[in-house]
C-alpha cells in the first residue's frame, strides 16, 4: 500500500471513530507516514518547521489518539 494510500486509510478511520480531521492532524499524520521517528519530540520539530502553529501538546494527543485506536504502536518506533 502507498504512503498516500495509508494516509487516506487512517483519515478514514479517524473520520468514522468521530474525530475532527484538521490541518494540524493531517500534517503530523503525513509527517508520520514519511519519517521515522524514536519521540513525539522529533515529530514535533519536524512539524514546527512546517506549521510554527502546531503545539507539542497535539502532537503528544495525537500520537496518543493513533496509538489507542491501533493505527501505531509507540514501541515500534512511532511508525504506521
Amino acid at each position: 500500500m502507498c504512503q498516500e494510500e495509508r494516509f487516506q486509510e487512517v483519515l478514514n478511520q479517524l473520520k468514522k471513530a468521530g474525530y475532527r480531521i484538521t490541518e494540524q492532524r493531517k500534517l503530523l499524520l503525513h509527517i508520520i507516514l514519511n519519517n521515522e521517528y524514536s519521540s513525539c519530540k522529533e515529530i514535533y520539530y519536524a512539524a514546527k518547521k512546517q506549521d510554527d502553529k502546531v503545539g507539542i501538546a497535539t502532537v503528544y494527543r495525537t500520537v496518543q489518539l493513533l496509538e489507542d485506536m491501533e493505527l501505531i504502536h509507540k514501541e515500534m518506533v512511532v511508525r504506521i
